[in-house]
């Protein structure tokens, strides 16, 4: 059993900048894939990122090139670095522990966060 808190959200300027933490207790983040999912209102939660153990990563198209997904396994945190935000970043962002591999499936995930909320105002 893993429990992850997710840190980092708040409310800022479109073109603006968070870093998300994601941090884990009760195992080893090593032992799993990482992946950060968002939800927006009245829209089903969707893929954004993904690192696996031996820290490959893979975007959503919408986030590739201003998200940046990494992991410190010495300090059982995961982060999610966002530059360039835009009004449809808002979300509530959740960070999830994975065993198996099926890396773009929120189902496939064992153990999620509580979610953090993004705002992008413009």
């Amino acid at each position: 059993q893993v429990q992850l808190v997710e840190s980092g959200g708040g409310l800022v300027q479109a073109g603006g900048s968070l870093r998300l933490s994601c941090a884990a207790s009760g195992r080893t983040l090593s032992s799993y894939a990482m992946g950060w999912f968002r939800q927006a209102p009245g829209k089903e939660r969707e893929f954004t990122a993904t690192i696996t153990r031996s820290s490959g990563t893979s975007y959503a198209d919408s986030v590739k090139g201003r998200f940046t997904v990494s992991r410190d396994n010495a300090k059982n945190t995961v982060y999610l670095q966002m530059n360039s935000l835009r009004r449809e970043d808002t979300a509530v962002y959740y960070c999830a522990a994975l065993v198996g591999n099926r890396l773009t499936s929120p189902t496939a995930y064992d153990y999620w966060g509580q979610g953090t909320q993004v705002t992008v105002s413009s």
